[in-house]
């Protein structure tokens, strides 16, 4: 068992550092020992494998990801932490800890740089306030990795893992589908963490996809669709629809109905292939609005 589950040795460790806890930033520190091996294990870290993980807090997880993959780069944005990491992962010669904003760094250029040679992975214990919008800059930009393990506040877990089409489902949902195969690893306790977040969390997997599973004719579009669809998912598709992208009901009802697809249906019980035929519609509806001969007429 790691040293770093201790409690009393990471708060000394922390103590004499003058590291104290950030509500700002989210931080609360895994400390129970069973879940950061179960995580590094089944984030695909090992021989010929490259991890980069984001907010590697006390170190926990890194040093779990350091003993089975050849490398594993931190990425901390908490300049507090650098003096507290080197001493707790001072035993692992395949670290490397860069300080920088996950949202802004240049994943890309660090994957050319760090694994030129290695298959790479993401693992990270992702604050709260930070997980969608982290998430999808990851997968926007489609990197070069073959999954990203997260841990998450469970109810995010439930709605990101949610197939499209179900109640549970949400903008994310389809989102993270389209670019994706989620999972749900495992469940973990609100006092696994030093100090202990309200809410229970959860382990999930994102095995990135080589094509999405649709084909969505305008990619920008159709997550233009899907936002404007759960934001009032109270109401109907066509309500939801015709306030969230500014076009008329009655040319969001005749989208739908050439699309195969009820006015009074609701956004989570939209397929993915259902979001698509709707995108298309929505976007012929927009290339003929467009032609110069229909905007003379107007």
């Amino acid at each position: 068992m790691s040293k770093l589950t201790d409690i009393n040795y990471v708060k000394g460790v922390l103590s004499r550092h003058g590291f104290t806890f950030s509500k700002a930033l989210g931080q609360n520190f895994l400390v129970n020992p069973s879940v950061c091996p179960k995580m590094a294990a089944l984030c695909g870290a090992g021989t010929h494998t490259g991890v980069i993980e984001i907010g590697p807090g006390a170190g926990v997880l890194t040093h779990e990801l350091a003993l089975l993959a050849d490398k594993v780069v931190a990425v901390e944005l908490d300049k507090r932490l650098l003096p507290v990491l080197s001493e707790t992962l001072a035993e692992h010669d395949n670290v490397k800890v860069r300080c920088a904003d996950a949202m802004k760094l240049d994943f890309h250029q660090l994957i050319r740089e760090e694994f030129p040679d290695e298959e790479v992975v993401i693992c990270a214990n992702l604050p709260y306030y930070i997980t969608s919008p982290l998430l999808m800059r990851l997968l926007e930009e489609r990197l070069p990795v073959k999954a990203i393990t997260v841990m998450v506040q469970k109810e995010a877990a439930d709605r990101i893992c949610a197939a499209p089409g179900t109640r549970a489902s949400g903008a994310i949902s389809a989102a993270v589908h389209y670019y994706c195969e989620p999972e749900q690893l495992f469940k973990v306790s609100a006092g696994s963490f030093l100090p202990a977040p309200k809410v229970d969390s959860a382990v999930i997997r994102l095995n990135i996809l080589k094509e999405p599973p649709i084909q969505a004719a305008d990619e920008r579009l159709f997550f233009k669709v899907v936002k404007a669809a759960f934001l009032q998912r109270r109401k109907t598709l066509s309500n939801s629809l015709s306030a969230g992208l500014s076009i008329p009901k009655a040319t969001i009802t005749a989208c739908l109905s050439a699309a195969g697809i009820s006015d009074k249906a609701r956004a989570e019980e939209m397929t993915m292939s259902q979001f698509a035929a709707i995108t298309a519609e929505i976007g012929n509806w927009s290339a003929l609005l467009s032609k110069p001969e229909v905007m003379n007429n107007e």
